[in-house]
Parts: C-alpha cells; structure tokens; sequence
C-alpha cells in the first residue's frame, strides 16, 4: 500500500491528537500514527474498566472522527526515506508519502538500577500504570510508589483506583525543593487544581520526601524494600514496587530523519523553532520529544505544528503565549525535581544495568562507547534495544547512546523483503 498525506502524525497522544485538529482545521488530509492499537498515548491510555477523562475523550473523538483523518492504529515506523516513512501493522507493511511530518512520539519513563530492581514485582512508575488500564490484577496488593516528580501521585492514584493498598509516596526530591514547587503552582491554576484532586484521591497515603529506594529484597518475587529517608533507613514489606525517575524524550525516529538535537542533560531532545519546524523543512515535532513538559505543554506544541505543517503560520502564532507558559512549568518541574546523587550511587558493580542480556554494570568498566560495549557484552541488544540500559548508562555518565538505523522496531522479514514498497537500501550499512 502507497498513500499521500498533506501532514502525517507520529504518534496518537495529547500532542499528535491536536496537531491532526489543528492540520484538518485547514483542509488538510492527515494520517495518524501509533503503535497502540487505542489512541490516547500513555497519558490518556485505553483503560479497560474506567472511562477516559472528558478531555481525552474530546481530544481522541475530535480527531479520529474527522472525516479528514486516517486513524493508522497498531502501525509503527520501520524506516524512513526523504518524504516517505515505510511502517508496518499487523497485515501488511506500507510505505506512506507526506508534504509535512509531525513527531509526536512522546517519552518513555528513565529507569535507573538498583539492587533487587530486576525482582518481579518491580516495574516502573508509568509501567504500573499502563498494567492496570490494561488490567492487570491490582486488587488487594499492596503497593509502593517512589522515584520523583508528578507523575508518582498518578500512579499511585490509578493503583488505588484499581483495589491496591498504596502503602506510601516515596519522593527522591528534599521537603523544601517540593514545597517551593507546590507554592509556585498557583502561576498555574489547572495544575494546581490537578495536583489539589489528586492529593483528595490518595487520602491517608503517605508522601515521605527526601527518600530514595536503596534494594528491593525477595526470593523469587519482590517481598520487601529498603528505603533511606530523612530519619534514617527502613524496611517495608510489599507486594509490588513502582519507581520512576521521570521521562526520557523518544528521539530515535528523529535521529533517523537527521533532526538537530541538543541536551539536556545527559539525554536528547529536539531542538525546534517557534513554529515548532525542526532544521529539515517538511519536520515539525512536538510534544515530550521536544523536552518533558507535561500535557498541557505538549497539546498546544501539538496544535502549532498542526497549524504551520498545514501553511496557517498566523494560527501557530497565536499561540506562541500559550507555549511559553506551558514551558515555564516544565522548567519549574525540572529544576524542582533534580535527581540527588544518592540515586546515581545506587547501583553496586554485580547490579544487572541491562535486563535483556544479563550484563552487570562491572561489565561496562573499560568501555567507552556504545558500539564497542555492545559488541564486547550484547549490552543493548535486547528486546528493548538499548532504550532502558542505554538510558541508564547515559545518566550514570558512562556513555551515551549511538546513532539510529533501520529498522527502528523489529519487523517481519516479509515487510523488510517486499521490495514494491521497501527498498532494502533503507537498511544497509
């Protein structure tokens, strides 16, 4: 299959949704991309037993419904070629034509290691989430929740949503970083209404700051966590461990494309203009992948590329305001939650730094670059292809990640070997 799209969206989320409104509001012939098979991204993922929040379930319906959109569910990018991206669904692989692309790919959580955090009963924050919309069996257990940042009060909210025990809130971040972050929300009253709800849901649940997950302990499955606070260090008996250290943008479709990219930190983001266009004409990003910024950020970036992939630059201007105010949050939010040096000193020379391969993070001494670990060790060579121990070893300071190249996710050989819309150049050396 060979289709042309006036804009084509990477990715169903907040940010993908309102850039397909934004193109359509201007005639424009959109193709919405994601892999899930629902749209929503993980902020509004599908869950099987609530329904979605009224803001998602005006944002998806606005979008998909359009009778301008093509809604491209379960399909993922393989690889790309100037003006085309080659993608795969269940079916068939397809090769899709664009005048504009929008990435919208949004962020996956940074999981750093620590002994005992390869237990089952051990998953991220965001993964505990996604499990329990999916509907996995919550009901009874009893869970903890630690990392940093916002995003630990939704999950615990939506744990205890599904039947769970939520035992505590365990944030890395002091009492005083937390406390100017919460004085500052009223600069934005929906966040602070957000956070205000939240805090209502999780009634009698503990929020302990200064605190930071040293081991996870247990035979064959997770039984207890010992964690290092304020008052010294204690051990909690649990069920299920939930630990996130906040977001990580999705840049590999970008690097692939040649997008410009600049740090922060130990990690990539894309680096667009104020109408959200990358330094490839035809490429606009927004959203999380762009820098972690939140829902609201990533709607109206969403909305800004949808305006100016579709020519409208005075709609995108409009709201420039907007932008800059979603922004200042992020920056709050970062700066307010900064990882303490005890999460980096964590990981003990035996700790497993990547799941798929078995490889201890000793096995990294003497290594300077992704290539040559990887070739040395199968660091990365996993399931996940180096997203989570790539990551990790990048905000250790060990090294950062390489370069992409196709395919981005495994395929089928019959996509790869189609030549009428694959052209096995794509993915030589």
């Amino acid at each position: 299959m060979n289709e042309y799209y006036d804009v084509l969206v990477v990715g169903a989320g907040p940010a993908g949704l309102a850039a397909a409104q934004a193109a359509t509001s201007h005639g424009a012939r959109v193709g919405l991309i994601d892999a899930q098979a629902t749209a929503g991204g993980q902020v509004w993922r599908h869950d099987v037993r609530h329904a979605a929040p009224s803001l998602a379930r005006r944002s998806i319906g606005g979008a998909l419904t359009h009778s301008r959109v093509d809604w491209l569910a379960r399909t993922q990018v393989v690889a790309v070629e100037t003006g085309s991206l080659f993608v795969e669904d269940p079916r068939r692989g397809s090769r899709l034509d664009y005048g504009a692309l929008v990435l919208a790919t949004g962020a996956r959580e940074l999981l750093l290691p620590f002994p005992g955090w390869t237990l089952p009963g051990v998953t991220g924050a965001g993964g505990l989430q996604a499990l329990a919309k999916q509907g996995w069996p919550l009901a009874g257990r009893r869970v903890l929740i630690a990392g940093s940042g916002p995003l630990l009060l939704a999950a615990a909210a939506t744990a205890k949503r599904h039947g769970a025990t939520v035992l505590g809130i365990y944030e890395q971040a002091g009492a005083d970083a937390v406390r100017r972050f919460a004085g500052s929300l009223w600069r934005w009253p929906a966040k602070a209404i957000q956070a205000a709800l939240l805090r209502g849901q999780l009634a009698g649940v503990p929020y302990r700051c200064g605190s930071v997950v040293r081991r996870a302990l247990g035979d064959s499955t997770l039984r207890t966590v010992e964690l290092e606070g304020p008052h010294g260090i204690e051990q909690v008996p649990c069920d299920q461990l939930a630990i996130g250290y906040g977001l990580l943008p999705n840049v590999e479709l970008a690097q692939l494309l040649g997008c410009e990219l600049r740090w922060e930190g130990a990690h990539p983001q894309v680096s667009t203009d104020i109408w959200q266009q990358t330094n490839i004409d035809t490429v606009y990003a927004a959203g999380e992948v762009c820098g972690i910024g939140g829902r609201d950020s990533a709607r109206v970036e969403g909305a800004i590329a949808g305006h100016a992939a579709a020519g409208a630059r005075s709609a995108a201007m409009a709201l420039q305001p907007r932008r800059r105010h979603a922004r200042a949050f992020a920056e709050a939010l970062r700066t307010r939650f900064a990882l303490d040096a005890r999460v980096y000193a964590l990981a003990t020379p035996d700790t497993l730094i990547c799941r798929c391969e078995d490889v201890a993070l000793s096995d990294m001494d003497g290594y300077t670059d992704t290539r040559s670990a990887k070739l040395a060790t199968r660091c990365g060579m996993g399931a996940c292809q180096g997203r989570i121990c790539g990551a990790a070893l990048a905000e250790l300071g060990r090294f950062s990640g390489g370069g992409q190249r196709p395919p981005l996710f495994p395929a089928r050989l019959s996509t790869l070997g189609d030549t009428d819309f694959f052209p096995l150049a794509t993915i030589e050396e």
